[in-house]
């Protein structure tokens, strides 16, 4: 008893768990969560490139003043300024110094790229898996309902045949058991051990009643006997 209750009780949470949470309403949504992440990873690359050429563009226009600041601190010191082809060479190592970073960091937003490209195509991969999953774990989720779903529907519709196989055969056991009683008083009545129906007589009362009877006519006759002979012993000789 305390089983079938603890089954019963698991069925029915299991089917409120269904309506609350449809497994296929659920790899739907997980599916799209990914597609989403994947669309957002999209976006990450494309913000990191649109940085990277922002940096390279301005590592191009230092690599520009870099090499103009070269170009003139040499002709200051053909013209013999020595003081201004001084201060181009002091810039152009602040620039050059810059320039340095700049490269470092072109380098290290392209490692990255790389790496987020990488794990973009692997994660696409991954996505394209599940989706397959996705649709096939849907399908076999359908056909499992269905399944369970007819089964349930013959279980009731055997026990509805089983009730009603159970009830026609009481009926025709009553049946059976009334034919038997009719016979069975219908033999009775044949054979004198009941009497009619309504005459509210049986057996021993029909023999104590013809006991009764020849009882008081014996009694009548002897009476009669006996008021013959005094009429004959009254009655003068002839």
């Amino acid at each position: 008893m305390s089983n079938r209750l603890t089954l019963r009780l698991k069925a029915r949470f299991s089917r409120l768990l269904d309506r609350a949470e449809d497994p296929v309403e659920l790899l739907d949504y997980s599916y799209e969560r990914q597609v989403e992440q994947l669309y957002s990873l999209h976006r990450d690359i494309a913000d990191l490139v649109t940085a990277k050429k922002r940096v390279v563009h301005q590592r191009d226009r230092r690599r520009d003043q870099f090499r103009k600041l070269d170009a003139g601190a040499r002709r200051a010191l053909e013209l013999g300024r020595e003081d201004l082809a001084r201060q181009a060479l002091e810039r152009k190592r602040l620039v050059g110094q810059e320039l340095v970073g700049l490269n470092q960091l072109v380098s290290d937003l392209e490692c990255q790229q790389a790496q987020m490209v990488a794990h973009g195509r692997g994660y696409r991969s991954r996505i394209e898996r599940f989706r397959l999953h996705k649709e096939v774990a849907k399908a076999q989720y359908v056909a499992a309902k269905a399944q369970v779903a007819i089964s349930e529907a013959a279980a009731g519709l055997s026990s509805q045949l089983r009730e009603v196989g159970g009830r026609i055969e009481r009926a025709m056991e009553k049946a059976e058991d009334m034919n038997v009683r009719a016979s069975v008083i219908e033999e009775l009545e044949g054979s004198g051990v009941l009497g009619a129906i309504g005459a509210g007589e049986d057996d021993i009362d029909r023999q104590l009643r013809e006991l009764s009877s020849g009882g008081s006519i014996d009694a009548e006759l002897a009476r009669m006997k006996r008021e013959v002979d005094r009429g004959k012993s009254s009655s003068p000789p002839g």
